[in-house]
């Protein structure tokens, strides 16, 4: 059995069990509700969870061991001259042997051939067995768990107790998988600034990652200063946020301010569908449409504008942010109590004035966080910058010219066949890091302006 099919069947069970347990408390309390601890649904979701997650925990269990068994057993079914291969030839042999089995590739000798048939072999009897024991293991859980609903039985709290568990255990894996990136990038990083002084990359005027393989080939030594680099992040961030800010801003004033209700209610999911284009889509924008009109436009004034300019790649990330400043300073707009609006009404302030003098300023720290997580957003945005901006890390202001980022960087580091203990590679986790406690300060600074406006009008 497929272990999709498998896990359609536990459901399948649960559901099942699901209606057995309800019924058995309803059969216990002789059709009276009020003589049940808790509800009936309780005893239904009490029955349910140890039908399916028994199951489903063998089911993760035998996935994690599977593989590695499995391969175990085929080596030692190899010839000698196969098992005894190094490391690395015998991966690439196991690897072979897989795509045999998945019909990728043909077998190219028997020896082969014969090891995918085993693997094959030994894949469809753990199949087997799996099934079995799911099956059965869910189905005695399901019978012990019937055998404890009784009126009395506190189905409710058992229940209970379990979903936060499962919450706990979802918070500890988010917990923990950011803990992970952040150590992974940490180590990495690290390795890197052994190989390069941290001064240099952090205030170095030349970036130019190429290291060579030989010593006595020419650049063998790189260049690994990241100023331009980061120079050239702020200065698409800047000319993105001169474009969403104004932008974001005015148009939630109108729709919370001014706008009809039929109106907002077609041009605010109309604005926001800008957030929902994939950024590529954007990238093909402003390489095809907006980096050729700025160049022409430059040239009817004179002005020598690249092909791939940070004028380009910002204006068209600013269209992308608009949404995100929008969104939220309309939330935080509507946010303002109108008891403040009322009381500007009854001093003689008109609307305009009510919204300059009143409005804003009550909302005022709500729209800095908005617009700090749409600097964020502008900092870690990649494919407009690969498309559109170019990929010179020049040490430039001029937004006319080709610049890169430090996001554009990490891909172009880690494009193709790398060596990991090469420092053009880690330049990459080192850059990673940079950005992480960047957008990272940002973030928590948001957060931080936002929670003051809730302390003030919650």
């Amino acid at each position: 059995m497929q272990k999709s099919t498998l896990v359609f069947l536990l459901l399948l069970l649960s559901a099942l069990a699901f209606q057995v347990g309800r019924q058995k408390s309803l059969k216990a309390a002789t059709g009276q509700v009020k003589n049940l601890h808790s509800l009936p649904v309780y005893y239904g979701y009490y029955t349910a969870l140890w039908c399916g997650l028994p199951a489903l925990l063998l089911l993760l269990l035998w996935l994690l061991f599977e593989t590695p068994l499995i391969t175990q057993m085929v080596i030692a079914d190899l010839p000698p001259e196969l098992a005894s291969l190094p490391g690395d030839r015998l991966s690439l042999l196991i690897n072979d042997i897989r795509n045999v089995v998945s019909g990728h590739i043909a077998a190219s000798e028997p020896a082969i051939q014969l090891a995918a048939d085993r693997y094959r072999e030994l894949k469809g009897l753990s199949d087997l067995i799996l099934s079995l024991l799911a099956v059965s293991l869910a189905v005695a859980g399901a019978a012990w768990a019937r055998q404890r609903v009784v009126c009395g039985f506190r189905a409710r709290n058992r229940v209970e107790s379990t979903v936060m568990g499962f919450l706990i255990g979802s918070s500890l894996v988010a917990i923990l998988t950011t803990i992970g990136i952040v150590l992974s990038v940490l180590f990495e990083s690290i390795r890197f600034f052994q190989l390069v002084p941290i001064g240099d990359f952090l205030f170095g005027l030349d970036w130019s990652p190429q290291v060579a393989i030989r010593a006595d080939q020419v650049g063998s030594s790189g260049a690994f200063g990241a100023i331009p680099l980061f120079t050239g992040t702020l200065l698409i961030a800047l000319i993105a946020m001169s474009v969403a800010v104004p932008i974001g801003l005015m148009s939630a004033i109108y729709l919370a301010e001014y706008a009809s209700r039929k109106f907002r209610a077609v041009a605010k999911p109309l604005l926001e569908i800008l957030a929902g284009i994939p950024t590529v889509v954007y990238g093909f924008f402003a390489a095809l449409t907006v980096a050729p009109f700025i160049r022409d436009v430059g040239a009817d004034f004179g002005l020598s504008v690249s092909s791939e300019s940070a004028l380009a790649a910002g204006l068209v990330m600013g269209i992308m942010i608009i949404p995100f400043v929008s969104s939220l300073s309309d939330d935080f707009i509507n946010a303002v109590p109108q008891s403040l609006r009322d009381g500007a009404y009854a001093l003689g302030a008109t609307q305009s004035e009510t919204i300059r003098k009143v409005v804003i300023p009550a909302a005022l720290p709500g729209i800095v966080g908005g617009i700090l997580l749409g600097v964020s957003r502008a900092i870690g945005e990649t494919m407009i910058v690969v498309m559109a901006a170019g990929l010179s890390a020049n040490l430039t202001f001029n937004p006319l010219s080709a610049v890169t980022t430090v996001t554009t960087q990490i891909v172009t580091l880690l494009v193709g066949d790398q060596e990991f203990d090469s420092p053009k590679t880690l330049a990459a986790f080192a850059l990673g890091l940079i950005l992480f406690l960047v957008t990272l300060a940002l973030n928590v600074l948001a957060l931080h302006i936002v929670r003051k406006y809730r302390e003030q009008y919650e």
